[in-house]
This record gives C-alpha cells, sequence and structure tokens, in this order.
C-alpha cells in the first residue's frame, strides 16, 4: 500500500486528515495508521480522544509528571516563605537550620532549592560579588577554644532619629563569634572602653589576649604603641594583639559581626540612644542564641561559647620578667633614670614597672610586659621602634 508522506504542515492538520480517514472507514486501522506513518496505538488514542473530547482532545498535552514524589511539600512552603519574612537577612542555610530542629516531621529541601523558592517568590535578590582580599598572616594568638582570643572594635558611628551621634563599642569571643558586649557609646575614649571591658570580665572572666586596631585608645603614638587600654590587659595577664594597619581582615570574625549588626539594627537607626540599645540588646540575644552560624555547623554561637576559667580580679599586678631582665619603675612624670642617664619614655607608663635587657654592650631593650619600647643606649639616648607591633611571650604571672 502507497504511504501517506506528512506534509510540512501543523501536526493539528495530520491529525485531523487521520481522523476523517478513520470516520470514511476506508481501511482497516492497522493499514491507516501505516499510511500515516504512526503506530497503531498513537492511531487508536487520537481516535479515542476525539471521540471523548473533540478538536480540543488532539492537543499535545503536558509530558511534565502529574506527579512529584520530589517536590516540596505545601507546610514546607509556608514555613519557609513566613520565615524568610520574619528574618528577611537569612540565607538558605540558616533558614532550614533553624526550622529542621523545630519542625522535624516536616521534611524540608536542600539548600538550593530553598534558594530557588525564596527567588520564585520574591524573596531574595542576587547579590553583588565583592572582591576578595588576600590575608595576611601574622603570628596572632589561634582561635583555639572559647577565650583564647576576645576581639573589640568600635564600629562606624551614625545618627539615631534624634541626630545623636551612636558608636557602637563591640567585643566577641574569636573561637565561637559570641558577642559578649555591645554598648552604644557616645564617645571612644579609654574610661568608657575601660567601663566596657571590665563589665565582660565580671561576668565571663579573663581571656588569654584580646585583639584591636590601632586606632586610639587601643594604640597610641608612645613607644611600641602601648596605650592605657594596652597597660590595663597586661596587668591583668592578658595580651594585647593589634592588627596591621589597614589591614581589618585581620580581625575578619569581628568585622563581619559589624556587617550584620548594621543590616540588623541601623538600616534605619532607632528614634534616640536609650531605643537603639535595646535593638542592640535584642540583637545580641538573638546573635547568640538563635540565628545559626555557618561556620559553627549552623549552630548558634552560645552552643559553643563558655565562660573563662580564669576570674576576673580586679586586683591589678605588676607585669612579671625574666630573670635576665631587670624591673625598673618609671617616674610619675613619664621619665626614666637608668645606668647614671635620665631620660623621657612615656607618661603612658607613669608609674608602671619596666623590664630592661641587655641585648649589646652597652645597649638595652626596654619592654613593658610583653611589648618592646626600644632601647637605650650607654650614652642614655632612647631610641623607639618605629611602628613595632612585636609582642613578647607573656611571663607567667
Amino acid at each position: 500500500m502507497r504511504r501517506m508522506p506528512w506534509r510540512a504542515t501543523k501536526p493539528m492538520d495530520q491529525k485531523l486528515l487521520f481522523i476523517r480517514a478513520c470516520e470514511r472507514d476506508e481501511l482497516p486501522m492497522l493499514e491507516l495508521c501505516e499510511a500515516f506513518g504512526i503506530a497503531r496505538k498513537t492511531g487508536y488514542k487520537w481516535l479515542t480522544r476525539y471521540k471523548e473530547h473533540g478538536v480540543l482532545g488532539l492537543q499535545e498535552l503536558s509530558r511534565a509528571p502529574q506527579h512529584q514524589p520530589n517536590a516540596t511539600s505545601p507546610e514546607a512552603l509556608d514555613l519557609i516563605t513566613e520565615l524568610r519574612r520574619e528574618r528577611p537577612r537569612w540565607g538558605p542555610k540558616k533558614l532550614l537550620a533553624h526550622l529542621r530542629p523545630k519542625w522535624p516531621e516536616v521534611e524540608f529541601p536542600v539548600h538550593s532549592t530553598t534558594s530557588e523558592i525564596l527567588r520564585r517568590r520574591g524573596l531574595s535578590q542576587s547579590r553583588k560579588r565583592r572582591p576578595r582580599t588576600a590575608l595576611y598572616s601574622q603570628p596572632f594568638l589561634g582561635y583555639d577554644e572559647p577565650n583564647a582570643v576576645w576581639c573589640i572594635d568600635f564600629k562606624g558611628w551614625f545618627m539615631t532619629g534624634d541626630r545623636k551621634r551612636c558608636t557602637p563599642l563591640t567585643i566577641s569571643d574569636g573561637f565561637s563569634r559570641y558577642l559578649l558586649r555591645c554598648h552604644g557609646a557616645t564617645r571612644t575614649d579609654f574610661t568608657l572602653v575601660r567601663f566596657v571591658l571590665l563589665s565582660a570580665f565580671s561576668e565571663y572572666g579573663l581571656p588569654d589576649a584580646i585583639r584591636s586596631d590601632n586606632g586610639p585608645p587601643f594604640a597610641s603614638s608612645a613607644p611600641g604603641g602601648v596605650s592605657r587600654f594596652a597597660v590595663l590587659l597586661i596587668r591583668l595577664g592578658i595580651r594585647p594583639e593589634r592588627i596591621e594597619p589597614g589591614r581589618p581582615t585581620q580581625n575578619g570574625r569581628h568585622e563581619r559581626i559589624h556587617r550584620t549588626l548594621q543590616e540588623e539594627t541601623a538600616s534605619p537607626p532607632s528614634s534616640n540612644r536609650l531605643a537603639q540599645q535595646r535593638a542592640f540588646d535584642t540583637f545580641r540575644r538573638d546573635y547568640n542564641e538563635v540565628r545559626p552560624h555557618e561556620a559553627l555547623g549552623q549552630k548558634p554561637p552560645a552552643h559553643l561559647y563558655r565562660p573563662s576559667t580564669r576570674p576576673f580580679k580586679r586586683l591589678l599586678s605588676d607585669p612579671q620578667y625574666p630573670d635576665d631582665t631587670e624591673p625598673v619603675r618609671v617616674r610619675t612624670d613619664g621619665t626614666m633614670k637608668w645606668n647614671g642617664h635620665h631620660f623621657m619614655l612615656t607618661d603612658v607608663l607613669a608609674g608602671e614597672l619596666v623590664g630592661c635587657k641587655r641585648i649589646d654592650a652597652g645597649d638595652w631593650l626596654l619592654s613593658y610586659g610583653p611589648l618592646e619600647l626600644g632601647a637605650v643606649d650607654r650614652h642614655g639616648h632612647f631610641r623607639q621602634k618605629k611602628r613595632s607591633r612585636r609582642v613578647l611571650p607573656m611571663s607567667p604571672g
């Protein structure tokens, strides 16, 4: 039998020709299907659809499966959407880490599917990729355990609704990211820093080291950059650490907290300083106890942090020096007398105990605790170390 070629026409036209040929009943179904170049099963399918639904039954149907066994349940979709609207700055991983323990009977999708769900529902937008800066390495203490290193810094200032200046002072634990303090300060002097620090010491104990930048009041133009802040730490047996100037990535964990703090509490700012402090306090509780942290296995910082085993004692002690270092007390006017010579050191160390160690014939290295200050020669000339950030090992107290 001659085969009927498919012409370059629409598929619907060919189907209608087949149906008309079937209605004329000129050929058996097998021969008719062979003539149109289709399987007999397809021919019967077209005919059945035409009888049930007319011409509309011949339209192409979607090949998508009617049932998707891996589709996200409506309950999971609602919970993800609701939490995202409540926490608009939480990403898919944090959303799922918070929802899964709370709703164990609900099967939630993976984070990539959750990201797509948020995108389809208009609850996310693509972020611009920011250039990454290579980290600068320096022999700081490691974040090996809670209270090994605390980080301290002032976040950039902003205006509250009543046009008053607010400069948050923050302290965090480097290991657990636990936010120990977030104080809405109006000034950045040492008196304020001392008050907030002592409050944190009283509650959590003492860390091994505290890392800061090189701005006041954490550092100064005195020899070795020593400041009253550093003096306080050293007398408490805490190692002061300062990052390289212009290298905030060396304190990157703490800087990341500042970014989240800005987004959650100051965009926009509160109406006044008291309201802003309440926002800081609420944020600190939520950040420490509720908000999952990706670097901590999607656990909040409170799951990893524990107070220090070193209790805070308000009695300050002089630094302890090795046997090869001779301690000398700085005079109340900041001057120092050594080997019959009198010279100006710094009033920051007035009344403090400085260590003198012979390094060359007639030259002596001066240090305050672990901080190198400079050298004094046989003629009593003191040479300050330029931009020195070297920190010696802490002597046992």
